[in-house]
């Protein structure tokens, strides 16, 4: 099968574009997959950290040919023929913010118009239907109208298919008349990045007393992380063991004076160790091997790339039941599932692994044990059943 795939990779950093290289090599063992890259990706005033360019060595195999410009209309054009003279089987594209959805338009618009009735079924792998953020009316029906230029989506969880039946409403139900199948269940795929560092080297390179209960917040700072639900039990997670750090890794997408200021109130400033930055590919083993347990204290989210990268390591998890967040952590399993912004339910829970050494080692075993499931041969398999599905409803409705 011919695939052309339209999405971030490196030299471009996040889990979007590491998404995007590691399933474009993938889906390259059983086919043959072009890869259409940026030229440049975000504006300055929306991009909230530092570069968003990847430091980390190109040891993805990106091979993406940067050919569009968000800022520049003749790419979209000029991309579209592209897609056009490639006469792909299925296309696929990378869909997580609104910013996108003009040039995404333009482009599907032009391939359909250019290569007529032979015109590939269009796959949209959806990381977040709607942004974050709460969206005003304009932005949905922006998200709404590119979202409906899909012959089908692919969804990381529940909610977020539950999110994009809500935005597309009866067209959506339209085209699935007949037992047309649409929407189509995925997942994040373990993000196979960097060696494992043992525990011991970990702690010693990151000056960490061996014997610290050590919690790791991992990722871009911002607000719907809940980060600042797990500053405040953390206060609750020293009382029990006052030995405990919090290491926090990822650069800061908001006032980073104003979560020390909030540290120094609670007084739990001298018990946590900051890295304020993006982290490359090569270091994510030394964060995660340094770690007893992850902390995904999220207020909202769709998914998140922290989940297979902690699977990747062998570490539990303690993370906040919201959005597709259940489906990644199996409670119990691979880790302790708590309640939204519940300070008290997540502290108790992070001090009940990491005080309970068995506990602990006996969720390090399911996270092992859970790789398998989040495979990207499994992933793969999805979006070849899934491209059938849509070939076999283009050719009933046609």
């Amino acid at each position: 099968m011919r695939i052309a795939l339209i999405g971030p990779g490196q030299p471009f950093r996040g889990g979007i574009a590491q998404h995007a290289d590691l399933l474009v090599k993938a889906l390259g063992l059983a086919h043959e997959v072009t890869h259409l890259g940026f030229r440049r990706q975000y504006p300055r005033w929306l991009f909230g950290g530092r570069s968003d360019r990847d430091p980390s060595a190109p040891t993805r195999e990106g091979r993406a040919e940067r050919i569009l410009d968000p800022f520049n209309p003749l790419s979209w054009w000029r991309t579209a023929r592209h897609l056009a003279a490639l006469e792909p089987d299925l296309v696929i594209v990378q869909w997580w913010v609104p910013f996108w959805a003009p040039s995404f338009s333009a482009i599907l618009a032009g391939y359909r118009w250019l290569a007529r009735r032979s015109a590939a079924p269009v796959l949209f792998i959806c990381h977040n239907v709607l942004p974050h953020e709460h969206p005003s009316l304009p932005i949905r029906m922006l998200v709404r109208h590119v979202l409906l230029s899909a012959d089908g989506w692919m969804l990381h969880g529940g909610a977020d298919e539950a999110a994009l039946r809500r935005v597309l409403g009866r067209r959506l139900a339209r085209r699935e008349v007949g037992g047309r199948k649409r929407v189509f269940r995925g997942f994040l795929p373990l993000f196979d990045l960097g060696a494992a560092v043992p525990r011991e080297d970990a702690r010693a390179v990151l000056n960490l007393d061996e014997d610290a209960p050590v919690a790791l917040f991992f990722g871009f700072v911002r607000p719907y992380k809940g980060l600042d639900g797990l500053l405040a039990a953390w206060p609750r997670v020293l009382r029990a063991l006052p030995q405990g750090r919090l290491l926090i890794v990822g650069e800061f997408w908001q006032p980073v004076a104003a979560f020390w200021e909030r540290a120094r109130m609670l007084g739990v400033a001298d018990s946590v160790v900051l890295v304020n930055r993006y982290v490359a590919d090569e270091e994510l083993g030394l964060y995660f091997g340094a770690a007893d347990v992850v902390a995904m204290p999220y207020v909202s989210a769709t998914g998140s790339a922290v989940a297979p990268l902690a699977l990747r390591f062998g570490r539990p998890m303690v993370a906040t039941a919201v959005g597709g967040i259940p489906e990644a952590v199996a409670d119990g399993l691979s880790g302790l599932l708590v309640p939204p912004e519940d300070p008290v339910a997540l502290a108790d829970a992070l001090v009940a692994v990491l005080a309970d050494g068995e506990l602990r080692r006996r969720l390090t075993r399911g996270a092992e044990a859970e790789r398998e499931r989040f495979s990207w041969v499994e992933l793969v398999t999805r979006i070849e059943s899934a491209a059938a599905s849509l070939r076999t409803a283009d050719q009933a409705h046609g």
